[in-house]
């Protein structure tokens, strides 16, 4: 298998399909950067211990496997003779680990500044990744249809690695950093400001 084909020296590529567009194309650009969260989830995978957090890397073995779906399903077009392969039902199986790993760390009130542990800073810039793909894809809903799965499972999935940051940080005894010039954003583990642009966001 080579890795050149040279198809995409003039600056398109194919979609599933078979449909080629520029590599700037809206469609291009979400599930681009689909590709590019599930990197840096790499990066953070490489940071994490496996003696004591085997339980997050499991997670996040998951959650890679499910973006290379959501990937693929947004490289294919409406016309296009695909079975998509996000579950209806992948975000809400998000949800009990974002529970189950907001119960690790201090609830707090405030923004906190991302950071901490190598680790947990790993998936705090995989979060803001995450969620410039879903403002890819919800650019791309405005001009065309999507698979509407995949932005839900984008939205949820960045509430999750913000959580595990979080976790990664309290069980490495690393204290979040209070934004000092924050009001309060959040009651009890959730937005309290609707006009906040909050870390955590629903």
């Amino acid at each position: 298998m080579r890795i050149y084909t040279r198809g995409g020296d003039k600056g398109k590529t194919a979609l599933i399909g078979g449909e080629r567009r520029f590599k700037d194309d809206l469609r291009v650009e979400a599930y681009g950067t689909v590709d590019e969260a599930g990197a840096f989830l790499g990066l953070a995978v490489s940071e994490l211990d496996e003696a004591t957090e085997s339980d997050i890397l499991q997670v996040l073995s998951q959650v890679q496997q499910t973006l290379w779906d959501v990937g693929a399903d947004l490289a294919a077009t409406s016309g296009a003779k695909y079975t998509f392969r996000t579950r209806e039902e992948a975000a809400a199986e998000l949800e009990p680990w974002i529970d189950k790993y907001m119960v690790e760390a201090e609830k707090v009130t405030k923004f906190i500044l991302r950071g901490g542990d190598r680790a947990a800073a790993a998936l705090h810039v995989a979060c803001t990744v995450v969620r410039r793909a879903e403002r890819r894809v919800v650019a791309l809903m405005q001009v065309e249809e999507i698979y509407p799965p995949t932005l839900k499972y984008l939205n949820r999935l960045s509430d999750l690695l913000f959580v595990l940051a979080r976790a990664v940080n309290a069980r490495r005894q690393r204290k979040d950093v209070l934004y000092e010039h924050s009001t309060d954003v959040f009651r009890d583990g959730k937005q309290a400001n609707p006009n906040s642009d909050p870390q955590g966001e629903a």
